[in-house]
This record gives C-alpha cells, sequence and structure tokens, in this order.
C-alpha cells in the first residue's frame, strides 16, 4: 500500500508540474518565439533591481575609474538607442565591477548589465566591448532568465518525482535512484542555459551590426575567453555555456545568415 501511494502522489507532482510549465506560455515580443516564462516583465525588472546591489559586491563593488565607466555605459546606450533593443519596456543599465582578477560578464533579468574589469582590461577595440554588451542584452531581451526559472521548476518537480517513486527508506541502495534524478536534473538545466548562450550570441550579431560595430569582432571575443580559461574545460555537456570554438562557429553562421551580401563598410571593430 505504501508503494502504491508513493506513485501516486509522484505522478501528481509531476503532472501538476508539466501543466504549469505548459501553461505558463507566452511569446516574445522581441524574438517572435513562443515561451514557458514565469515571471512578467515588471517581476524581471524589480528582480534584476533588487539583485544588482548584491550581485556587484561579490565582485568588490562597481569601479571607481570614471572613464572607463562612461565607455561601458556609452556603448551599452548605443546599442539600446540604435535598435529596437530601446523599444522594449526593460530598463538598461551597464555597470563595471571593480574586480580585476575575473573574467566575466552577466544580466540579470531587467536590464541590470554588468562586465568585470578583468574582462575589459582583456578587450582591445570598443567592437569588442559591443559584443559582450549585445551578448548580454540578447539573455534580457531573450528573457532567459524567466525562461531558466520555468524551466528549473519543471526538472525540479519531475526528479522530485521521480526521487519519491524510487525511495524506499528500508533500503539503502535505492538512494542512487534519487540521486541520479538530481543529476539528470542538473544537466538538463545545463543544455538550456547553453542554448540560451548560442541564441544571445546570434543576438549580438544583429544588435552589434545595427549599432555600427563589426560583428565578427566577437570571434575575437571567443578566442580571449579561450584564453582565459586556460584550456582547463571539461566535457562540453557538464559546462553551463558552450565551448568557445563552438560559438565561433555559431557566430560565423549566423553573421553569413544576417549579412548574405557581405558585411557593409564603415564597421567599427
Amino acid at each position: 500500500m505504501r508503494g502504491i501511494m508513493k506513485f501516486i502522489v509522484a505522478l501528481l507532482i509531476a503532472a501538476v508540474s508539466l501543466v504549469t510549465y505548459w501553461c505558463n506560455r507566452q511569446e516574445n515580443e522581441f524574438t517572435g518565439e513562443m515561451q514557458h516564462v514565469d515571471m512578467t516583465v515588471e517581476q524581471e525588472i524589480a528582480l534584476g533591481l533588487q539583485a544588482a546591489p548584491k550581485m556587484a559586491s561579490q565582485y568588490g563593488g562597481l569601479h571607481s575609474d570614471e572613464q572607463a565607466v562612461a565607455k561601458v555605459k556609452e556603448v551599452g546606450q548605443r546599442i539600446v538607442g540604435n535598435t529596437n533593443v530601446g523599444d522594449t519596456p526593460y530598463q538598461f543599465d551597464f555597470h563595471l565591477l571593480a574586480d580585476e582578477q575575473t573574467v566575466n560578464a552577466f544580466a540579470l533579468p531587467g536590464g541590470q548589465i554588468f562586465i568585470t574589469a578583468g574582462l575589459l582590461r582583456r578587450l582591445s577595440t570598443e567592437g569588442q566591448l559591443a559584443g559582450v554588451l549585445g551578448h548580454e542584452i540578447g539573455h534580457v531581451v531573450g528573457r532567459h532568465s524567466a525562461q531558466q526559472l520555468a524551466k528549473a521548476k519543471l526538472t525540479q518537480g519531475l526528479t522530485g518525482a521521480a526521487a519519491i517513486a524510487t525511495y524506499d527508506p528500508d533500503n539503502p541502495a535505492t538512494q542512487t535512484g534519487a540521486i541520479a534524478a538530481a543529476m539528470i536534473g542538473k544537466l538538463m538545466n545545463m543544455r538550456y542555459g547553453r542554448e540560451d548562450e548560442l541564441e544571445s550570441d546570434r543576438l549580438a550579431v544583429r544588435l552589434t551590426g545595427k549599432s555600427g560595430y563589426d560583428p565578427r569582432a566577437m570571434i575575437e571575443v571567443m578566442r580571449i575567453l579561450e584564453e582565459a580559461s586556460g584550456g582547463a574545460r571539461g566535457p562540453e555537456f557538464t559546462q553551463t555555456h558552450p565551448n568557445p570554438g563552438n560559438r565561433v562557429a555559431e557566430i560565423e553562421r549566423a553573421i553569413q545568415q544576417e549579412y548574405p551580401n557581405g558585411l557593409p563598410s564603415g564597421l567599427m571593430q
């Protein structure tokens, strides 16, 4: 009887998770894609503004170099102002973090975008900076945070149901099934993350080109990231980001699709 009840409870949890996920479906007005999201745009903006100070503090706070800070904001706002990103309800702001060692950039929901001084000092052109910021803008308008939350809740519910169905407190060996279910859920969410990264690369090609920057600068950014990693990467399926070499191929394809007749002249490197 206990086994039957566990199975019924697991089925109910899985069913609720699936129904909730599939019912939270909206069209992304920027990309035109149908997405499963778990928050409104207003909630994304509020969440990003709330999290920004804490995230900045983890990287030593904001940088004191006014000139460098101004350049980051200038390039970011140029992309926003010269593309239809400016027509979205997101409140974009661009921040330079004081951390000189970490090579990173990230976007919070709603438009708060950060780049570390450690990454900025490795970039040699304004176009490369535009590529980094354009990629992070892509995460925001792609609503990747809201999408990830919905997917994480789905996999958490399904793996939780699997753990309930397989775990027997009188049989320690069944713990292996619960652990395996949790690991599968984690790997599934990592895959979602890699797909988001590639979509942001494609969006960055469009955004940088329309803003007067040469999108090929993003290829150089990938080489910079690969060098910064020191080649110390495990198998791609265990990484939250695609390997830089794979991203280069995707960027080159996106450039070809966006500019089938070749890039226009006069773009900034």
